[in-house]
């Protein structure tokens, strides 16, 4: 099992929907894609609504880190790319997204507001960095 320490520096905000900061040691490190809201066939899911592609994009990510061996409890970093974003979309994907790293440190985490994705149906895309055994 890798190491991961979930550091709380002092003088930075302890926000429990993220971690500042993440050390791992392991013997893999796994890139991930980042991940959008398709099924196994490439049909969106819950075109236009946030919360609905938040939970496919994580739902996703967990597929991608099983096929490597790992679990979201390996993630030590995640980028979040949203369309068009606005401070109330947060509290949505942050609900969305947590369910996803319950009873677990969450891992270092950043949001990025873009005008566009690939696909216009596209609202949000992670990607994830994880550390496994």
């Amino acid at each position: 099992m890798p190491k991961l320490d979930h550091l709380r520096p002092s003088g930075l905000h302890h926000n429990p929907a993220y971690s500042h900061v993440v050390t791992a040691s392991g013997a893999r490190t796994i890139y991930i894609s980042g991940q959008v809201s398709t099924d196994e066939e490439g049909r969106i899911v819950g075109e236009g609504d946030i919360a609905a592609q938040t939970t496919q994009v994580m739902h996703n990510l967990g597929l991608a880190l099983k096929a490597a061996g790992a679990s979201y409890s390996n993630i030590v970093k995640i980028t979040t790319f949203v369309v068009n974003y606005k401070p109330e979309l947060r509290p949505i994907i942050g609900k969305a997204r947590s369910a996803f790293f319950e009873g677990m440190e969450p891992p270092a985490s950043t949001l990025v507001g873009v005008s566009a994705l690939a696909a216009p149906e596209w609202l949000i895309e992670i990607e994830a960095i994880a550390v496994a055994d």
